[in-house]
């Protein structure tokens, strides 16, 4: 029996794995611990778990593997400020303490880091690195369904590669392509979004949902500044970046505003603040940029390994709009997507890499090694308990989870909003069913009510349809299982409200406002929506509910979005889900057989 521990840590979605002889145990992010969203601190809560999860101790470990390599990222930091002199040199003053201090020092602090979860025996600690891009790569691939498959990563940056292109054969990984810092789709998307005044590393898929809102043709514009002044996109998809317009290599910004807001004739937003049609054009702009090059890169990885089959990794392929485009191609006969891309899925890929890569083992290829992405922790009945006594709350307690789940589709029939806690926690970023906010998708008033009175967040924030996978092809444009959020395929046109005259020119607003289909609250405005499949055996509690609200509506489907509020992470705990239904406008909270109704609360 091998057993291997996973970890990422220190820049952001800090995240730890267990792998037992090659099958994932256990995985999740510090942030459903210590609730700061996108913790980087060293994942010492999320570790405990998955050990406790795998039955074992840090002495039972046979290796632990930290997700990406620090020299190499110090090497790149020292040539790169090389290169630039003399500009930085602040940057470069301000960086190096921090990297002298912590980074180079990463095996002391690891070593430190498991002192804090358990005594063990350092001389029996096998530490290993595995390189950025691998960690990404051998995520999407070892889960994947495929025997043989081209795998894309790409993201900000690792050490050097921002962008590899590699072919997955059984248990081996090989590297054919990589584009190097500092050209990256990753952060030119990034600087998109800190221009239009979102948070870099978490921000970006805000721009996905802002881009469906622009001008086509104020966005072709823009298109063209775009790829005039600041990105030019080779054949193969490779880009060079104009570092006249950006400051991330040596300073500490993303971008240089000034020389921004003169090509764009617009400054860059200030958080929070009001956002207009130029920012929605300029969101369309670059997200039609990205899915260009993706497909270009796509081509390219088709073309070098000529495989039937793609794997997708790195926090770019979050961008579900990119996928489906790419899906649409036909290039290849199916896509994975890991839906942990970002660093938090190093953890897991790491792991994964050092079991068939450096101890050499067979790979089992499954349908769903990711098991639903439910890697998180669950809670027995009497951590419920003691929440009711804390709290003091008033519930009801079911028998039959059967005759709950009847109870709680009569309530989203009737436009209640239910905050629904089940089983284990999901891994990366998606809430798919076990730590979701639920409510009728039908009801054209439901997407600014969860986003104004449960998320406090921008209006234009658009919800995922879960949908029975049995009725999937009778709705969407799109005939797969996809149980991750990871595709936005379009609705039958059957479903979908004609649009008036000049809708394209209208304004944000009014296209917020305009019901565009039968499922007004989950189709953004191209008809598209970031669906999720669900099956009876993946989750079998979600499907009797969205059956009960099918037999009660004749509707298969439910709007799911995550269990928090804006700036937390997504509730782990009884505790966390309790206290997030009391302070947001929720009106009802199932954990497990239990049900609380805010009317009752105290």
């Amino acid at each position: 029996m091998i057993r291997i521990l996973g970890i990422s840590a220190f820049y952001h979605d800090s995240a730890a794995c267990i792998v037992i002889d090659g099958e994932i145990i256990a995985s999740a992010q510090e942030e459903r611990f210590d609730r700061v969203k996108h913790s980087a601190k060293f994942p010492i809560n999320a570790i405990k778990y998955c050990l406790e999860e795998g039955g074992l101790n840090i002495d039972d470990v046979d290796a632990i593997v930290f997700y990406d390599k620090p020299f190499l990222k110090f090497e790149r930091l020292l040539q790169t400020y090389y290169a630039f002199a003399p500009k930085g040199l602040f940057s470069f003053l301000t960086a190096m303490p921090i990297w002298l201090n912590e980074k180079l020092f990463l095996k002391y602090k690891i070593y430190k880091g498991l002192r804090e979860i358990d005594t063990y025996e350092r001389k029996n600690i096998n530490l290993l690195f595995s390189g950025h891009h691998l960690s990404h790569a051998a995520s999407a691939f070892y889960p994947s369904p495929f025997r043989d498959a081209a795998i894309l990563t790409i993201d900000g940056v690792g050490e050097w590669a921002t962008t590899s292109i590699s072919k997955g054969t059984g248990r081996n990984i090989e590297v054919l392509k990589e584009m190097e810092f500092p050209h990256s789709v990753g952060l030119l998307y990034s600087a998109f979004t800190y221009f239009l005044g979102f948070k870099v590393n978490s921000g970006e898929y805000k721009i996905m949902g802002l881009a469906p809102f622009g001008n086509v043709e104020k966005a072709g514009e823009y298109i063209s500044k775009i790829t005039t002044e600041i990105v030019d996109i080779k054949n193969d998809g490779s880009i060079w970046l104009n570092q006249d317009y950006f400051n991330y290599a040596t300073g500490l910004q993303m971008i240089k505003p000034k020389k921004w807001g003169k090509l764009f004739g617009l400054s860059k937003r200030v958080p929070d603040t009001a956002i207009n049609q130029q920012h929605c054009d300029i969101a369309l702009a670059i997200q039609t940029v990205l899915e260009n090059i993706v497909i270009k890169m796509a081509k390219e990885a088709k073309r070098l390994t000529n495989a039937d089959f793609l794997c997708l990794a790195g926090g770019v392929a979050l961008n579900c709009v990119a996928n489906i485009k790419l899906f649409e191609l036909k290039l290849f006969k199916d896509i994975y997507v890991q839906p942990a891309a970002g660093d938090a899925g190093g953890a897991l890929g790491a792991a994964l890499a050092v079991y068939h890569m450096y101890y050499n083992k067979y790979r089992h290829v499954s349908a769903d090694a990711m098991k639903g992405a439910y890697l998180g922790p669950s809670f027995r009945e009497t951590d419920i308990i003691a929440l009711n006594k804390k709290e003091k709350a008033v519930y009801t307690k079911f028998d039959d989870f059967s005759m709950l789940s009847s109870f709680i589709a009569s309530k989203i029939n009737q436009g209640k909003v239910i905050g629904w806690f089940q089983d284990r926690m999901e891994f990366g970023p998606r809430a798919l069913g076990n730590r979701s906010i639920l409510a009728d998708a039908r009801n054209p008033k439901m997407q600014n009510l969860i986003n104004k009175q449960v998320k406090f967040r921008e209006s234009f924030r658009p919800f995922a349809p879960v949908i029975l996978i049995e009725d999937v092809s009778k709705y969407f444009e799109f005939d797969r299982h996809s149980p991750y959020m990871v595709f936005t395929p379009k609705l039958k046109n059957y479903l979908r409200r004609p649009l008036p005259d000049n809708f394209n020119n209208s304004s944000l607003k009014t296209k917020l406002d305009y019901e565009k289909s039968d499922l007004a609250a989950t189709t953004h405005v191209d008809f598209s929506s970031r669906i999720q499949t669900i099956s009876k055996e993946q989750n079998p509690r979600l499907w009797s509910l969205i059956n009960n609200f099918k037999s009660l509506t004749d509707c298969p489907i439910l709007l799911n979005t995550s269990f928090n509020v804006r700036g937390e992470p997504i509730v782990c705990t009884p505790e966390d889900a309790y206290r997030c239904f009391m302070n947001s406008g929720l009106d009802f909270l199932v954990i497990d057989l239990y049900i609380y109704d805010k009317t009752e609360q105290h």
